[in-house]
């Protein structure tokens, strides 16, 4: 009866979102794939005959958060086929770009009965790793009928999140149950599944994928600086997934910098591709120049503003950063990856609203690697002595690097836990223990 209550708002929510999203679609050019996430057409599996590896990624963070893994679960299960799922189509053509000779990509299925069932025949998982919390009740029942193990890997519950999951802590307690192991990225992530019903001897903490991600290729800022027309020494910072009400503070922070260092270069990254256009109308709204990272490298207007119009190279991009903001975080979204810019020694600024990152955040801090703003105001003020004093921000680069560095281990960690609870063996023990 829960779960039939559970479809039926579900649905609901879904019937009145429908035409929203579908106008939004048609104005923005941004695909629903509602047939793909129906799971219709999809009848047949990524290969004949396998059973795969399936491993879900939301959106172009966790695409990219998922590398090490996915290379991982092709070391430890190298005859199952990988596939990789998202729910935003940035994340799918990421998924097609980056993994294209690794994993078929599908969307993943609406939360309802029919369309989950269709999409997990299609797919025959061997098992599934979530990256970070998602949790769907009748995917996770579907699996649990089937006898998939299930992970969430780099788990993390925002304060909103836990809010709302202690508010159906009965029907949590039940879908938690079908959950085989949790990598919880904190003490206090783990503590907040157990508190919503996990059982804690399969909650493990692993830490954060994100602090194991690669180093960029010898020459990664030459590279940039060709590909953004930037002279050998300009100054160039960075406001990276920004979002509405956010792009007014950084220009207003830029307008207070110009003038004192005329050959300073801002280049914004929209969170969402879609609004690339909403960010070069505010940039010539003010007189200035605008021009998009895909028509570069050409002639430019020395300081003309780069609008990053391309999916999954910010972080490359912040190699070539005097400083880095990070969005997200000076309206209330809970922030985005701050320890990409510090991964690569930059000094980093974010706004006080940073619940999705709350760890990284406080580590930052703590370093002396990064700087709380609150507006346009402490903004311009915390880059200006940055970009005047380098000794600063080198300063601030090197403590940034070295505390995200002494948390290195959540890959192994995660993996051993593929290792551990999702292998032939493990399933088969965890299927009889269970029946």
């Amino acid at each position: 009866m829960t779960y039939r209550l559970y479809t039926a708002a579900f649905a609901g929510v879904l019937g009145l979102y429908l035409p929203l999203a579908l106008v939004r679609g048609w104005r923005r050019g941004v695909p629903i794939n509602a047939r793909q996430r129906l799971g219709w057409g999809q009848a047949r599996r990524p290969v004949d005959d396998h059973r795969t590896a399936w491993i879900h990624a939301v959106s172009v963070g966790e695409a990219i958060a998922a590398a090490p893994i996915v290379e991982g679960v092709r070391r430890l299960h190298p005859t199952l086929p990988i596939v990789l799922t998202t729910v935003t189509e940035t994340g799918a053509q990421l998924v097609r770009d980056r993994y294209r000779d690794v994993a078929h990509h599908r969307y993943f299925p609406l939360d309802l009965p029919g369309a989950t069932r269709r999409v997990i025949t299609a797919i025959d998982p061997a098992f599934l790793i979530c990256m970070e919390t998602e949790l769907w009740p009748n995917v996770l029942r579907a699996l649990a009928a089937r006898r998939v193990p299930v992970m969430i890997a780099n788990g993390r519950l925002s304060d909103r999140s836990f809010r709302g999951y202690r508010r159906v802590g009965g029907f949590m307690r039940q879908m938690l149950d079908q959950v085989t192991v949790f990598g919880m990225q904190t003490a206090e992530d783990a503590q907040r599944i157990i508190t919503l019903g996990a059982d804690p001897e399969r909650v493990v903490v692993t830490g954060n994928v994100k602090t194991d991600a690669p180093a960029d290729v010898a020459g990664a800022a030459e590279l940039w600086q060709r590909l953004l027309g930037l002279g050998a020494s300009q100054p160039v910072w960075i406001a990276g997934s920004t979002h509405r009400g956010e792009d007014e503070v950084v220009l207003d922070a830029h307008a207070r910098l110009r003038h004192e260092i005329p050959d300073l270069v801002l280049t914004v990254a929209p969170r969402h591709p879609e609004r690339v256009p909403e960010v070069i109308a505010l940039v010539q709204g003010r007189g200035w120049s605008a021009v998009r990272r895909s028509t570069l490298p050409r002639p430019r207007p020395r300081d003309a503003v780069i609008v990053l119009d391309t999916v999954g190279e910010l972080a490359q991009c912040y190699s070539v950063a005097t400083a880095v903001f990070v969005g997200g975080s000076l309206v209330p979204m809970g922030g985005h990856n701050m320890l990409e810019p510090a991964l690569r020694r930059k000094p980093v600024l974010f706004g006080p609203h940073t619940d999705n990152f709350r760890e990284p955040a406080a580590l930052l801090l703590e370093a002396g690697a990064a700087v709380r703003v609150l507006d346009d105001v402490e903004l311009a003020s915390a880059l200006r002595r940055i970009l005047t004093d380098p000794a600063e921000g080198s300063r601030m680069g090197e403590a940034g690097f070295r505390a995200v560095a002494s948390r290195h281990g959540a890959v192994r960690e995660t993996l051993d836990l593929v290792a551990r609870f999702l292998s032939p063996a493990a399933a088969r023990a965890l299927a009889r223990s269970s029946s």
